[in-house]
């Protein structure tokens, strides 16, 4: 079974960075897809944000308010995705979903089989 684990969550002044993690065990991380979303406490669903994806590590936003703040990367060695996020807004204060599949590329949260947690991110002065 494919278990998600994510960290690196936190409060986080304006304008400053976080590193988000995610960690997949008992799955070949290599043939994952995988994805961040977000939710905020005013919207029933989660957010896309951006996906990576196992083939040749395509990345995919599709996300306007977050283009070129947040970067998402991965490391196969390490079973490990990355959510790089920079300038930090208020309304980025979030809970923070990894997910992945078996999937090539998707914006859906219907096509992720596999989720975290979450991750809380706050951003405030």
């Amino acid at each position: 079974q494919v278990q998600l684990v994510e960290s690196g969550g936190g409060l986080v002044q304006p304008g400053g960075s976080l590193t988000l993690s995610c960690t997949v065990s008992g799955g070949s991380f290599s043939t994952l897809t995988v994805a961040w979303f977000r939710q905020t406490v005013e919207k029933e669903e989660q957010e896309f944000i951006a996906c990576i994806g196992y083939r040749n590590n395509r990345a995919v936003y599709d996300n306007d308010s977050v283009r070129g703040r947040f970067t998402i990367s991965k490391d196969n060695d390490k079973n490990t995705a990355y959510l790089q996020m920079d300038n930090l807004k208020p309304e980025d204060t979030a809970v923070y979903y990894c997910a992945a599949g078996r999937i090539y590329m998707s914006i859906s949260r219907y096509q992720y089989n596999f989720w975290g947690p979450g991750a809380q991110v706050t951003v405030s002065s």
